[in-house]
């Protein structure tokens, strides 16, 4: 998906692939991540928000929950990590990083929630009832108060299959109620996702109908219970491109993700300001009939993969078509369109999220200088490994 344009704008970052995986030094199934291009995306977007007045959470599911990384958005001066389910907060609360927003799109479960809670997350978002009592209980305990924003749901609002859940407008003053019940907790923000989506017609990241769910309940809530809503967030497709767009909307809080890697949608179709950062490496495995196969274990079913560089070098490869396993099989090969030498590297740049596969994750600085050098390979959840 992304193949083309990272060679494009990054082709240091490919050559610095082929040599790593050439030199032994990372192994197939590998995301290298440019270090040094991400930190720069980061600023950048950083520095935009910064002129609009809008707070950023960053998201790094999609790059492994990686804490070195994390650590250099938070130096950036963003306002912390969003992490997407629990497993995602332990990493961040075992490595001393600062929570922004837990609980959306996955709930704390029950066991955890003391835990999450004493972390001191900025918010933490609720869609039931039961939940935040649980979470009011923990705050009791501990003698603290805690920001939490709510889910919201429209009727007509876009939503992903998995992702179900939110309170519903025409139920918002009742859930209001019971809410305000809960003296450790502080209605303070509104949530949905997604709130923009590039649309390929135009070539623009367009609002979607769940902002409207977002004003709407802000305007339900101020109203009826006369509190303040200090957050509107409204993530998805945030980068450069859109935080003029959440400002217009009303929007107080973005969370980049792809945008940090130069890897959402609209980066496929545009020169924009954040770069390609990262590249998926593997290898030949073997050839049968007509066919070559790589190494798997970093497929992801949204990937849109579609080529391959094979080959020793940046100056010394061919492209081929790839095709990946259907989405009830394991990703144990990715399938290449014609025989391919065996242990030649393979380099693919596609849409991923790496929390959700098998992969490595080599953090590689001095890229653009043409010295790479892997400071640390960690496992999709951002858990150290060694080196080869």
């Amino acid at each position: 998906m992304f193949l083309e344009k990272t060679v494009e704008r990054n082709k240091e970052l490919v050559q610095a692939a082929f040599k790593l995986h050439k030199e032994g030094l990372i192994l197939p199934d590998t995301y290298v991540v440019d270090l040094d291009t991400l930190v720069d995306n980061a600023r950048k977007i950083k520095e935009e928000a910064d002129k609009y007045g809008i707070k950023l959470y960053f998201m790094t599911k999609q790059i492994g929950r990686n804490p070195v990384i994390s650590k250099e958005f938070m130096k950036l001066g963003y306002d912390g990590a969003v992490v997407v389910d629990f497993k995602e907060a332990e990493v961040m609360i075992n490595n001393d990083i600062k929570i922004g927003h837990v609980g959306h799109l996955v709930q704390i479960p029950k066991a955890l929630v003391e835990k999450v809670v004493k972390s001191k997350p900025d918010y933490i978002t609720v869609y039931t009832i039961e939940k935040a009592k649980e979470i009011n209980e923990a705050c009791e305990k501990l003698g603290i108060k805690q920001n939490i924003m709510l889910r919201v749901l429209g009727e007509n609002d876009n939503l992903y299959s998995g992702q179900y859940g939110g309170f519903k407008l025409e139920e918002l003053k009742e859930i209001g109620r019971e809410l305000l019940k809960l003296k450790n907790l502080n209605i303070a923000g509104i949530a949905s996702f997604p709130c923009f989506l590039y649309d390929e017609a135009s070539n623009e990241i367009k609002r979607t109908r769940n902002i409207d769910t977002i004003k709407e309940a802000k305007t339900i809530l101020e109203k009826e219970f006369d509190i303040k809503i200090e957050q509107l967030n409204m993530p998805s497709a945030t980068c450069v491109n859109s935080i003029k767009k959440i400002s217009e909307e009303g929007g107080t809080h973005g969370e980049p993700g792809h945008g940090l890697t130069g890897t959402t949608p609209y980066h496929k179709a545009n020169d924009a300001e954040e770069i390609p950062a990262m590249v998926y490496v593997t290898e030949v495995s073997h050839n049968l009939l007509d066919k070559g196969y790589c190494y798997g274990g970093g497929h992801y079913r949204r990937s849109h993969v579609e080529n391959a560089l094979v080959g020793e070098s940046i100056e010394n490869y061919k492209m081929v078509k790839v095709t990946p396993p259907t989405d009830e099989s394991i990703d144990y090969h990715f399938e290449l369109s014609e025989n391919c030498n065996v242990s030649d590297t393979v380099v693919m740049a596609f849409r991923t999220q790496i929390f959700v596969t098998r992969s490595n994750v080599a953090l590689v600085k001095g890229i653009n200088k043409g010295e790479p050098e892997i400071i640390g390979v960690y496992d999709s959840q951002g858990i150290e490994t060694k080196a080869i």
